[in-house]
């Protein structure tokens, strides 16, 4: 059955990074024997050979490589900036609306935590969050809005108290008006954005993680070219950007945040 080298001579053939899920892999590589074990192949060559021939198998094998790992408030400089500075800053310059999107939400904890900073902040600004993911068991989870303790450890004890609803000793459920402003929707981060003009765009530990050039690229792109100017960008913390078309710049306090300029006039930012 799969061992890690096994494991990399398929991230090989799906054009995946092994730096990447080096961490998580022990979790990946005990779904894909189950998938193994479910196809009768006992060595990765009869795998793989497989998948070259059978369609579902494939995409099957593409859903347990999707790492969907993550926690609220993940990352809490992050939200700290995003809290005490940046989304007061933005709904200054967008006073009518602020678009956002969680792309690659897997569970739901960062859109939920984005509802719950706005909430606690009380900008009149109208918050419309679109929160995607190519896995709608995921999605299901999400709009159910019910997670384990273990996703809420960054969070007080006060934030839990008053976002959430203890359903047991292990459970809690977000609360109905936290999830007013959130839409769900099915959609693989390599396809076409699911609209243009965010004034906010969440591209965290997924894409940037889990992907190599020369796929990496352009959907980097296309998922940074529906920022608007003036907007941000947050990606995760062991990630990078690539070269991109689109001119961001970095926070001078964040690093895994990104800006883009209204405007470049003779290489300044206005």
């Amino acid at each position: 059955m799969m061992d890690d080298n096994d494991f990399r001579e398929l991230l090989k053939y799906f054009n995946r990074p092994w730096q990447g899920y080096r961490r998580v892999r022990k979790g990946v590589i005990k779904k894909l024997r189950r998938h193994m074990t479910e196809l009768d192949c006992t060595n990765l060559g009869d795998y793989i050979a497989l998948l070259g021939q059978n369609q579902a198998a494939y995409q099957r094998c593409q859903a347990h490589l999707r790492v969907t790992i993550s926690r609220f408030c993940r990352d809490k400089l992050v939200w700290g900036h995003l809290e005490n500075r940046l989304l007061p800053e933005l709904a200054a310059h967008f006073p009518e609306e602020l678009r956002v999107w969680s792309a690659g939400c897997a569970c739901g904890e960062e859109p939920y935590s984005l509802a719950i900073l706005w909430d606690r902040l009380q900008i009149p600004t109208v918050l419309k969050i679109i929160a995607t993911d190519a896995d709608p068991l995921n999605l299901d989870r999400a709009r159910k809005g019910v997670f384990g303790k273990s996703s809420l450890k960054s969070l007080s004890p006060e934030c839990i108290s008053s976002c959430f609803r203890r359903l047991n000793v292990k459970h809690y459920s977000i609360l109905p008006h936290l999830q007013e402003n959130i839409s769900w929707h099915e959609h693989d981060l390599l396809n076409p954005p699911p609209q243009r003009q965010f004034h906010l765009i969440f591209l965290r530990n997924n894409l940037l993680t889990y992907y190599q050039q020369p796929t990496l690229g352009p959907a980097a792109e296309r998922i940074v070219e529906t920022l608007m100017p003036g907007g941000l960008l947050v990606i995760g913390a062991h990630e990078r950007l690539p070269e991109l078309s689109v001119p961001l710049f970095r926070n001078n306090l964040c690093p895994l945040i990104f800006h883009r300029p209204y405007s470049l006039i003779h290489g300044s930012v206005v």
